[in-house]
């Protein structure tokens, strides 16, 4: 094996000017989509620091599939890292590859970003392995020479904060800072294009009034209940009577497909089918998204269109960010686990959220918003 050549230690400490003159810095999110999503607004913050500024995207394989989308990155790099939930037991050469191919960029400087629950240790080591002389992060630990800028996390003991808020605090101890703190995803126009023509294929005009229902939701403690989405189709179409676009990725078309349907509703099935361009298309073209606390739910958010959040208390810091909302749930006794599947055996954290409740939400929602909402529909 070729040795990877180490650059001298940095400084242990650094100062903000040292950021304000770092012209190509990486960005490390390796969690999922809606992850990154939230981080969007930190980052541009860091894009504007810097006139010229390049910024490169560390992320998971997953997330990596918002490269396009994203118009103040430059660049994506896929890691699969060991530390991440359900990565893959890679052999130790390929992180070793890892550390070399970063330190074949020659960063400038390395901005970690976590939730509250992670440790941005491991990635700050892969980052001072690499040579990056500037490393900043949120730590609970004494870092060393790991960071060279660190904020001691006061989540979730002192304050909870929302997740957009926690990054760009962030980046603010930094000396970066902006106006607009809005999540970014930008669809290509291929992608407006080719779900106008699904729509219209399935008899439903762009340009009308539909909602895009989203069922699924990784973490099995943030689904609503299959029979719920029944109860919830029902009574939208009893009191709307709008056609209906239900998503999903591939492997979650058994859960949709058992979705009970009235038989005169305009219900339409596109899980499996769309890209993630053409997911944000369809999102950003929809009067209206309801949608499990999962990533299409900041998706949503980003292209500006409302959201009826089915919010598991599971924890607190993932509501839609900066877009009308309804957020709903129900209190339980063990709200804020931070937990994927429910250690206790229980289905979901949803249950009491009756599909009455949500319809309600709906059509309020839809009743604040609608006449003063312009959906990207032109041709």
């Amino acid at each position: 094996m070729t040795p990877v050549p180490f650059p001298p230690a940095p400084s242990p400490v650094s100062g903000t000017n040292d950021w304000n003159q770092a012209a190509h810095l990486l960005c490390v999110r390796l969690d999922s989509l809606g992850d990154v999503l939230m981080c969007t607004p930190a980052m541009r913050a860091l894009r504007v620091q810097h006139p010229g500024r390049r910024l490169t995207l560390l992320t998971s394989p997953a997330a990596a599939a918002l490269a396009p989308h994203l118009p103040d990155i430059d660049a994506v790099l896929a890691y699969e890292a060991p530390w991440m939930k359900s990565s893959a037991a890679d052999p130790p050469e390929h992180h070793i590859g890892q550390i070399a191919a970063l330190a074949r960029h020659r960063f400038d400087g390395a901005v970690i970003f976590t939730c509250y629950s992670q440790s941005a240790l491991p990635a700050a080591l892969l980052c001072q392995l690499a040579g990056i002389p500037l490393r900043a992060a949120y730590c609970r630990e004494k870092p060393y020479q790991l960071l060279t800028d660190w904020i001691a996390d006061p989540e979730p003991g002192a304050l909870v904060r929302h997740e957009v808020q926690r990054q760009l605090d962030l980046v603010r101890h930094l000396g970066a800072e902006v106006m607009d703190e809005g999540l970014s995803f930008v669809p290509l126009p291929a992608d407006m294009t080719a779900v106008r023509a699904r729509l219209r294929q399935a008899g439903i005009d762009p340009a009308a009034r539909w909602l895009v229902l989203h069922p699924g939701a990784s973490a099995p403690a943030r689904r609503y209940p299959q029979r719920h989405w029944t109860g919830l189709i029902r009574e939208l179409h009893e009191r709307i009577g709008c056609p209906l676009v239900l998503t999903g990725g591939a492997h979650e078309m058994t859960l949709i497909d058992g979705i009970d349907v009235p038989p005169d509703a305009s219900v339409h099935s596109l899980a499996g089918q769309l890209s993630l361009g053409e997911l944000g298309a369809l999102l950003a073209q929809a009067s209206l998204v309801v949608s499990n606390n999962t990533g299409p739910a900041h998706l949503a958010a980003a292209v500006g269109t409302p959201v009826v959040d089915l919010y598991a208390l599971t924890n607190p810091q993932h509501t839609p960010w900066r877009v009308p909302n309804r957020v709903l749930n129900h209190d339980v006794a063990c709200r804020y686990c931070n937990r994927s599947v429910c250690p206790e055996g229980h289905h979901d954290c949803m249950e009491k959220l009756a599909p009455g409740q949500v319809a309600d939400a709906v059509c309020n929602l839809l009743k604040q918003t609608e006449p003063y909402r312009t959906r990207a529909i032109a041709d």
